[in-house]
């Protein structure tokens, strides 16, 4: 009974990773640059209760008889696929319809990389950020508009 009710409760736990997967999905579907995810489940692992035999010349084999504990969250995955492009009106939003991020860069010098295309120019310093304040960065890495050597 104790194996059944562990199966039961792993169950409802990995299903409630699903449903917060889910609502999560929800909560940001008008987020810029937001990539939705899914939840993939495993099997936990079976006991093994009669094991399995080969056949011989008057009957056939027996297969092995194993019980399983239930399920569990194999991981979560970002579905990076491309979503449907929409005009936003603003010359300097853009989008990536390939493979690839934008490179940002925050105030102290970490890095990060955004598929989310609103960009507006800095009016103090000159260069196009994101919509978090972060510095676009161009392909050697350095900002946007900047010579490569400063």
């Amino acid at each position: 009974m104790l194996r059944s009710l562990y199966s039961a409760v792993s169950g409802m736990k990995a299903h409630q990773t699903k449903l917060d997967v889910i609502g999560n999905n929800i909560a940001n579907v008008n987020t810029y640059g937001f990539k939705s995810s899914r939840a993939r489940f495993q099997d936990v692992f079976y006991q093994t209760l009669q094991s399995a035999a080969g056949g011989d010349n008057n009957k056939g084999g027996t297969n092995a008889s194993q019980v399983g504990y239930g399920t569990k969250v194999a991981g979560i995955d970002l579905n990076m696929g491309r979503s449907s492009l929409q005009s936003t009106g603003s010359s300097k939003d853009v989008a990536i319809t390939g493979e690839g991020f934008f490179q940002v860069m925050d105030a102290d010098g970490n890095i990060f990389y955004t598929r989310a295309g609103k960009l507006q120019v800095d009016a103090a310093s000159g260069s196009l950020t994101d919509a978090n304040g972060y510095t676009v960065l161009g392909v050697s890495g350095n900002p946007l508009g900047k010579a490569a050597s400063s």
